[in-house]
């Protein structure tokens, strides 16, 4: 199971293991982690899980879909590296992957 890095909002680290077809935002729900909101449940549409993509390994995510980069432009922290975690798809290829969840969700 891929081991996914959440730097959390107090900038404490957490390394979770998340079953591959779930989210980077279910890993982080499914374990109470703090900072990602999660307020439309997954459906890209509220953009309370923004986190900063710090290091995910070749082919670990795919490209983010109009849809997600239309909510990410309207952040007031967002990043070239900003990712809504929902659309965070985990695969063999995300285990090592490293993500810093935005302190200004929710």
């Amino acid at each position: 199971m891929p081991t996914i890095t959440y730097v959390l909002p107090d900038g404490t680290e957490q390394q979770m293991d998340v079953p591959c077809g779930q989210s980077v935002m279910d890993g982080s729900v499914r374990n109470n982690l703090p900072g990602i909101v999660a307020e439309c449940g997954g459906s890209c549409s509220c953009a309370t899980c923004h986190v900063f993509l710090e290091h995910a390994p070749d082919g670990a995510f795919d490209e983010p879909m109009t849809e997600e980069t239309d909510l990410v432009e309207f952040l007031e922290d967002a990043a070239p590296n900003s990712r809504l975690s929902c659309q965070l798809i985990v695969s063999e290829n995300a285990d090592g992957a490293r993500v810093r969840v935005s302190t200004a969700n929710g």
